[in-house]
């Protein structure tokens, strides 16, 4: 029986907070059970368990749970057959993340973690359909060093689209204060460890009550909902990061509040939210 053959043309593409993986198909000529993707902070990637980040059976993938700062990482696939002969180890591709405003900026307020995980927010990561509307009827109100993100703000953000939300827009509010305005520009951070997949929606982002924004979520795997944790090996969590840069002048010395309101579509799961002045 001869030996799978190695994937040819990898290439890898860094982007914020993630490193896409693109590849030639070998043929299925013996049968190919699946693509097994190492990854590695140097140069010689051992193709070992350690070193597994993912596996498919399609010519892409994305590393997406890379974290905020810019970071580096290199790349081997093996293609594996239905009888589990592993091929020899591809040639190494390289990218290197752009890093996140959560990493370059001064920290001015953040809920979370940007950890890949929703697991220290409220209701993570199975109750939040269930619950919702009892601990958060009048949505998130959450105030920077006094509220605790294991209480006070929940994983998942229901949009008009979910019935266990009651069918109407929701607003996640993250209260803190500054002792000056801002110079510079500020950066609105929202890191999601899942959306859902065929209406993801759209959030209005506000500030002091004036709109600021608008974002168009990716499309996710909706699994979100039901897990908190997408660095687990073979999640199908799909993470996204959207991240606005704002005029310092939209802030004032005093209380500020910046308000994410679900307009459109379906929830979305929180990695993390954070407001940065990045200068």
């Amino acid at each position: 029986m001869s030996q799978p053959r190695p994937v040819t043309g990898l290439n890898a593409e860094g982007r914020l907070g993630a490193i896409d993986l693109t590849w030639d198909l070998p043929g299925w000529e013996p049968l190919v059970d699946h693509f097994a993707i190492h990854a590695s902070d140097s140069a010689d990637v051992p193709t070992t368990p350690d070193t597994l980040v993912g596996t498919t059976v399609y010519g892409r993938f994305s590393h997406d749970t890379l974290g905020p700062e810019a970071v580096t990482r290199y790349y081997r696939l093996v293609t594996v057959d239905a009888a589990g002969a592993r091929s020899e180890p591809s040639a190494t591709a390289k990218a290197r993340t752009v890093a996140s405003m959560a990493a370059t900026g001064r920290t001015l307020a953040q809920v979370g973690e940007f950890d890949s995980k929703s697991l220290e927010l409220a209701l993570a990561p199975f109750d939040g359909p269930n619950r919702f509307r009892a601990a958060f009827p009048d949505g998130v109100d959450f105030v920077h060093g006094t509220s605790d993100p294991a209480t006070d703000w929940c994983y998942l953000h229901p949009g008009p689209a979910d019935g266990w939300g009651g069918r109407t827009p929701h607003t996640f509010r993250l209260r803190f204060s500054l002792d000056s305005a801002p110079r510079g520009e500020v950066g609105v951070v929202l890191w999601l460890i899942d959306t859902h997949m065929t209406v993801p929606g759209v959030a209005e982002i506000a500030v002091n009550s004036d709109l600021a924004g608008v974002v168009e979520f990716a499309r996710g795997a909706t699994r979100g909902s039901l897990e908190g944790d997408a660095t687990v090996l073979g999640t199908a969590l799909r993470p996204s990061f959207e991240e606005i840069t704002l005029s310092g002048d939209r802030f004032t010395e005093g209380e500020n509040v910046v308000a994410i309101t679900k307009a459109e579509g379906s929830w979305h799961a929180y990695d993390a939210v954070g407001v940065f002045d990045i200068g």
